[in-house]
């Protein structure tokens, strides 16, 4: 039996990430354009959706659908050359002032220096749950498909198909976990130059304007919520496309890889900012070793 290194295992995980979202959805029945005016375009018969931030305005999308649990999977090519200052935004999130949400969220850098892709839990309208990597290849140069696993045990953050996050549910130890709150996917491209890159000491160049995202190949294996009820509660096993994000969770495999992709590639983990919590890390860094 061929064993593989760390590096060939993830080398072989990017090669099958990339049949992840064969069923792609038409942007045009899946999403709204919600803000930016024709800086938001759907393109290519409803294939193709772009993102721009100019100086006056940025744009952003949402789905049509609300979702309670199931896989999320999105392609995005993210803005290339110095996109300091810039941040595309790809989350699920509920409403209101307790609202539950789930980021990606991808923070620009100057020509030659690295994405970092924020992560962030929410629950109860209370977050705080950050964790920041650099990503193992450009991601401007081609798509990558970006995934978030949500169900009733835990939220798996993926990117091609590779686990680099996993927030448990330890509600039985008093964490606030999501699970009542529908949530529709949202996505934007906006100036952040504030706070994005390094801490906001570097701002957006808007000579190098506009900026671009670009994303294709949406897929959602997940159960929609309407009328107060969702979707799958009417569905037998056997009736759902793929159950498997239902109970999906890490194997031995997996688990390795995840412990890969933290030691080599995690940047910030708000469970060992010991100066962020000076009365004890949160509960939940001390139940689990994967955040």
């Amino acid at each position: 039996m061929a064993t593989f290194s760390f590096p060939e295992m993830l080398l072989l995980s990017l090669v099958m990430g990339s049949f992840i979202a064969a069923s792609a959805g038409d942007f045009h029945q899946e999403f709204e354009l919600t803000w930016g005016n024709e800086r938001a375009q759907i393109l290519d018969g409803g294939k193709l959706l772009t993102l721009t931030l100019d100086k006056t305005s940025g744009s952003g999308f949402r789905s049509k659908n609300q979702y309670i649990f199931g896989r999320i999977d999105m392609q995005i090519k993210l803005v290339a050359g110095n996109s300091a200052g810039t941040v595309t935004a790809f989350y699920l999130s509920s409403e209101g002032p307790n609202h539950d949400e789930i980021d990606f969220e991808f923070l620009g850098n100057l020509s030659g220096d690295p994405y970092i892709l924020h992560t962030n839990v929410y629950s109860q309208g209370k977050g705080d749950r950050e964790q920041q990597f650099y990503l193992w290849f450009d991601p401007t140069k081609n798509f990558h498909t970006y995934s978030i696993v949500w169900n009733l045990q835990r939220i798996i953050f993926m990117v091609d198909d590779i686990p680099i996050r996993v927030f448990n549910n330890e509600e039985s130890y008093g964490v606030p976990f999501p699970k009542n709150q529908p949530m529709k996917l949202y996505s934007s491209l906006w100036d952040a130059d504030q706070w994005a890159t390094r801490g906001g000491l570097v701002k957006t160049d808007w000579s190098k304007a506009p900026f671009k995202a670009y994303f294709r190949n949406f897929n959602a294996n997940a159960c929609t919520w309407s009328n107060g009820e969702s979707g799958c509660a009417s569905e037998t096993s056997g009736s759902v496309r793929n159950n498997v994000w239902r109970t999906q969770a890490l194997d031995a495999s997996g688990r390795r890889i995840l412990r890969w992709v933290q030691k080599y590639f995690m940047v910030y983990n708000y469970c060992t900012d010991l100066k962020r919590f000076p009365q004890g890390r949160p509960r939940e860094c001390r139940r689990s070793r994967f955040l």
